[in-house]
């Protein structure tokens, strides 16, 4: 392992990936994973990827138009014109690469329609295309002589310099290293496990966001959280597996916990309703009933074409003991997507100078208020393709001597962090900020999380992953319930 490199990414989903892809072979990338490779949100990802990539039926304006509505135009309209002609292409490189989207019977890429588009526009692969995308992506990074990779490698600081970062690494067997970067794109993913209940990996702790933070980045939007309608309501597991809005773009219908239909009461959409809608019937439905008992039906759908369409789901739901041909799935809204995070430009460079974001721990405004069905796979292939392309243009106009010499270990260790402080916070942002906030719940919530994150930052407890992430989730709620409690203020 070198002790200097040109480019340092953190994390290894879509965005990660793709964007360490872009670099020239004389580029230096040093590419880090918090855990396996494999393990990120983008692998999660079910539904496809959104294009416009059949011009007879569909344009760019009117994907523009259904992102803005789904986002309640609240979305930065720039950014959303760079993503929709752009990403195309990049869907099409995805194909050349090797993704196996699935075709129809004439050979041409089967798109499906999801909540919120106006036009069949989703590539997909069954439903895991982000598992697809992301196996893909590895293989095509590994031969890259270039890139080096590290799993089971855990960013615990990242500090400024003139000519870049100094960032620290922990490694899976306790031992750590500080390295050197010119660059860093930041590709950390998002924050659920703020919350008790999450469609999102066990990585998702709002680390990037927090480093970024603590170095003065700008946050924007933290509080524009997407909480997903149709997660399946497992007795006790933290990590939800998610049933794909396509189930309800091939017909799947919500029921209540007496089996009535009830989505068009609430939206004349129905269940093709965005999430932030359907999510909100869910919780109204679930208040006027006094039950949190629902599912979703696609018993009346052809067997066959159901286990075809969904097999990862139907596989999923059965180990469960849902035999989702003949039973209903029971679901109910979770923490699904963060809409902000780490505010950058139309090429993801943020306000601190060397440091890009992209994907999901990035706020492009892209998504508004409410992320659109499978945009953001699109987001993550175009905004880390132009950060890449921003800093390779950079590099070659640079003159990258090597850094000063500087210390390559540090001292971590210290006291023994105590048990509870994540299970707190997780329960504050439950109580707080779900689906239908409780603003007066918020200052109590503020100052007890402001109250832990002091507790982590002068406890003198040792730096291992359980204080990072601590750290991290701390730092994610009290940014999210200060921003609430500022519109609340102003309004």
């Amino acid at each position: 392992m070198n002790k200097e490199y040109d480019v340092l990414i953190v994390g290894s989903g879509a965005a990660g990936l793709y964007a360490a892809l872009q670099f020239p072979e004389n580029v230096r990338v040093l590419m880090i994973s918090k855990r396996e490779l494999t393990l990120s949100n983008s692998s999660l990802a079910q539904g496809g990827v959104a294009a416009v990539l059949d011009k007879s039926n569909d344009n760019f304006k009117l994907h523009i138009a259904d992102t803005l509505i789904a986002g309640k135009y609240k979305n930065n309209l720039q950014a959303i014109e760079v993503l929709v002609s752009e990403g195309p292409d990049d869907v099409m490189k995805l194909k050349e690469m090797g993704v196996a989207f699935d075709l129809d019977e004439r050979g041409r890429l089967q798109m499906t329609l999801e909540a919120g588009h106006s036009r069949h526009r989703i590539v997909h692969h069954k439903d895991s295309t982000g598992k697809a995308i992301v196996e893909t992506l590895i293989e095509q990074v590994q031969t890259h002589k270039n890139i080096e990779i590290l799993d089971h490698t855990l960013l615990y600081k990242l500090e400024k310099t003139d000519k870049g970062f100094l960032a620290g690494l922990i490694f899976s067997d306790g031992s750590s290293k500080i390295i050197a970067a010119h660059y860093c794109i930041m590709a950390s993913g998002g924050i659920g496990r703020v919350y008790q209940y999450t469609t999102n990996s066990a990585i998702a702790t709002g680390d990037g966001i927090t480093l970024a933070y603590m170095l003065g980045a700008k946050i924007k939007n933290l509080s524009l959280i997407q909480f997903h309608p149709t997660a399946f309501a497992a007795e006790n597991d933290r990590e939800r597996f998610l049933i794909s809005e396509a189930v309800r773009g091939e017909g799947a219908v919500l029921l209540n916990c007496d089996g009535e239909r009830f989505a068009e009461k609430y939206d004349s959409r129905g269940e093709l309703a965005p999430r932030d809608v359907v999510s909100n019937a869910i919780m109204l439905e679930s208040r006027a009933k006094g039950n949190e008992k629902f599912y979703l039906d696609i018993t009346h759908k052809d067997p066959e074409f159901v286990r075809n369409r969904f097999p990862m789901i139907y596989e999923k739901c059965l180990e469960e003991n849902i035999d989702i041909t003949k039973q209903w799935i029971p679901v109910f809204p979770c923490q699904h997507y963060l809409m902000g995070g780490i505010d950058v430009d139309l090429y993801a460079r943020t306000t601190v100078d060397r440091l890009y974001a992209a994907g999901e721990c990035s706020h492009t405004g892209v998504h508004g208020a409410n992320r659109l069905a499978s945009n953001s796979l699109l987001e993550a292939l175009v905004f880390s393709r132009r950060a890449a392309n921003d800093i390779t243009a950079r590099l070659q106009k640079e003159d990258n001597t090597p850094f000063p010499d500087f210390a390559e270990q540090e001292d971590l260790s210290g006291k023994e962090l105590p048990h509870g402080f994540r299970t707190e916070i997780r329960k504050i942002m439950q109580d707080c900020h779900f689906v239908i906030p409780k603003p007066e719940a918020v200052p109590d919530g503020l100052k007890r999380s402001k109250e832990i994150l002091d507790t982590l930052n002068n406890g003198g407890y040792t730096v291992n992953q359980d204080f990072v992430e601590a750290r991290s989730l701390a730092t994610v709620a009290c940014i999210v319930l200060q921003e609430v409690m500022n519109q609340h203020d102003t309004e």
